[in-house]
């Protein structure tokens, strides 16, 4: 069944290399019970760890079941210790926070194998441990700890179970009881071989070999040796053409609830780590409805400035002063306004427009505010038709009809909570009719956008403000890839109508509206972009938080790690148990993180006045970023934690 031939195997302690093994020939038959024995330092357990796929030989060649053994892969030994070999340890190496039951199910977990419960249920009940499944070890003396290490290793069924001194730290009668399980797995045709230096122990072996400075020295046998007919290396092979999937659903499930209880074992230092995440996410969404709140809040102002918009003035866009001190301004007329209606292909809406400033009187109160006279197509270009009341009609405008339609501001400085429709005020001593009330603009840099009151334009130009001009013309393109065309071509109706030469540019101009709200867009889009950017480096240093918890995680259970390697865990095992682990604890940051931003966005807006906005893909975006540095954060640790070596994790403390 195992043949080795001349097996070395040295360590260094520091620079001085320590021979463990020496040139090591050995034969064991299918169904023997072997007592290895030896002082400490003779090499008996790095024989046994060799023989048991957990260490590998510095030389020499070891076949299982005529399998050669040392070609074969870390993961493929781990196969191997999964499904045809079982271990006792003498320091038992039973995991502390898990029932006995949970612990006697390792082997089936990384295995892949159905209805673990059950057959774990069934070991724990061969070692007289029915009653106790539910205990965890610190619950359990010596001699029941060690019956539960035996049940976990014989619940992948083995071939070969090695027992390193399985007896070393029980009692005598705990020593008998472990020793009579043994013997009758030995008797239902299982190959034991054992590790120990007490005699008393050795007795219960068929064979016994003594090693010494890393040689056997003697390999007594007792009586007729036992004859069972050799399984083939089919079984080996068998194992090794098995694929398991650490990734697969059921792989999946297992792993999962593997970390959950390593997450919830240790939950202050599992919540400690996700507060990182938690406050990076919460900063994240509360920084981005913040962001998005604002840039709302101005395009709702922007709707003030209306769509494919061109406005036309008197006098120079740069120097408008110099230019109206020379007499150079050009006097829009109706005329203008109608010529400029007459370009369809390019204009869909025109509006005169003529202001100035007005005291409103209404009973005892009165306030000083701007007056804007304006055209019927206003109230649509610049979203300003009443919310209560309505608009004025052409004819209105065309008899200069005294209506009148307030701002906010003014209605609440004139009328406070009562409503100002219907009633009437005095405009600069002219009494006008209130028709309604303008929807809420906010403001604009310095500007009240609220403060202002709109009557016709032949009526403010022609009862109110005594102007024979109109100070200019708001113009909506048909489209946005018609502006420039139309800016274009009203310009050159003015030059032509007012007689204009080239000199004479700076008499008017033509601003693009939508290039304000592309300059405003911009800018709320850059500020939300920089918040995100700030709470991002939250969640990076949250990520780094996480990163340095499982680092340490891994440096604390390293013994657990070299026990789950030794039970047939994979370094994949190994690898996706600790990133899911990651991921689980920053998801759970994440989501606790989202909760805690809505409620910080939601009191910036009710208690601070801020406009605030939680967005669907803020919640997705920081859901998705969590995830992402759970597996970015964890992949080292979960890699370095791959990579240990079962015996040194094993005999790490």
């Amino acid at each position: 069944m195992i043949q080795a031939t001349g097996l070395s195997k040295t360590y260094c302690a520091g620079k001085v290399p320590v021979p463990a093994l020496q040139d090591v020939t050995l034969e064991i038959g299918q169904g023997e019970f072997v007592a290895v024995m030896g002082p400490s330092g003779s090499g008996k357990s790095t024989l046994l760890h060799i023989l048991g796929c957990l260490d590998r030989p510095d030389s020499g060649s070891y076949s299982l079941l005529g399998t050669e053994i040392s070609g074969l892969t870390d993961d493929q030994l781990a196969q191997l210790r999964n499904g045809l070999v079982g271990f006792v340890f003498q320091q038992f190496h039973l995991l502390r926070r898990v029932s006995a039951i949970e612990n006697t199910e390792l082997p089936l977990i990384y295995g892949g194998k159905k209805e673990i419960r059950e057959r774990a249920y069934e070991k724990l009940q061969a070692v007289g441990l029915a009653r106790r499944e539910d205990h965890r070890p610190n619950e359990l003396s010596g001699g029941e700890q060690q019956r539960v290490a035996i049940a976990r290793a014989l619940v992948a069924d083995p071939m070969i179970i090695f027992a390193d001194e399985p007896t070393g730290n029980l009692d005598s009668k705990s020593e008998e009881e472990i020793m009579d399980i043994l013997e009758a797995l030995n008797g239902q045709g299982k190959t034991i071989i054992m590790v120990t230096h007490e005699p008393e122990v050795a007795k219960h072996a068929q064979r016994v070999i003594t090693m010494r400075d890393g040689k056997i020295v003697s390999d007594d046998v007792k009586g007729t040796p036992v004859s069972r007919p050799v399984s083939t290396d089919g079984s080996v092979l068998d194992i090794l053409s098995q694929k398991r999937l650490s990734f697969g659903r059921m792989a999946f499930m297992q792993h999962l609830r593997q970390s959950m209880r390593a997450i919830l074992s240790n939950k202050v230092r599992s919540f400690l780590s996700m507060l990182g995440i938690l406050f990076g996410v919460a900063a994240v969404i509360a920084m981005l409805a913040l962001g998005e709140g604002a840039k709302a809040s101005i395009e709702e102002k922007l709707k003030s400035l209306g769509s494919n918009l061109l406005s036309v003035r008197a006098g120079s866009a740069k120097v408008r002063g110099v230019a109206a001190a020379a007499g150079s301004v050009t006097r829009f007329t109706f005329d203008d306004v109608e010529a400029i209606r007459g370009l369809p292909h390019l204009v869909s809406k025109v509006s005169a427009y003529s202001s100035g400033s007005g005291q409103l009187v209404y009973r005892n109160e009165n306030w000083s505010t701007s007056v804007q006279g304006v055209g019927f197509d206003y109230g649509t270009m610049r979203a300003s038709v009443p919310t209560v009341g309505r608009w004025f009609t052409k004819e209105e405008i065309g008899r200069r009809e005294k209506v009148a339609i307030l701002g906010q501001t003014v209605v609440e400085h004139l009328f406070g909570d009562t409503s100002p429709v219907g009633e009437t005020v005095k405009i600069n001593r002219i009494y006008f009719k209130v028709i309604g009330i303008a929807p809420d603009k906010g403001f604009g840099g310095h500007r009240d956008f609220d403060d202002t009151v709109y009557v016709p334009v032949t009526t403010a130009m022609y009862r109110v403000l005594g102007k024979d001009y109109l100070d200019g013309i708001y113009v909506e393109a048909v489209d946005a890839d018609s502006i420039e065309k139309a800016q274009e071509e009203i310009g050159q109706v003015i030059r032509k109508r007012h007689r204009l030469s080239k000199d004479d540019e700076d008499s008017f101009y033509i601003r693009d509206m939508s290039e304000i709200k592309d300059m405003l867009t911009s800018t709320t889009e850059t500020m939300s972009l920089l918040l995100g950017c700030i709470a991002a480096i939250a969640l990076v240093v949250g990520g780094i938080g996480i990163m340095n918890i499982m680092l340490v995680s891994v440096t604390e259970r390293t013994g657990e790690i070299g026990l789950r390697k030794a039970v047939g865990a994979s370094g994949a095992d190994i690898m996706s148990q600790f990133l899911i682990e990651s991921v689980v604890m920053t998801f759970s940051g994440g989501v606790i993180g989202i909760l805690l931003g809505g409620g910080t966005a939601f009191m910036m807006s009710v208690v601070v006045g801020w406009s605030t906005e939680v967005t669907l893909f803020s919640i997705v975006l920081s859901t998705t970023f969590s995830i992402a540095v759970g597996i970015g954060f964890g992949l080292w640790p979960a890699r370095k934690a791959s990579e240990l070596n079962p015996i040194e994790a094993l005999r790490y403390e």
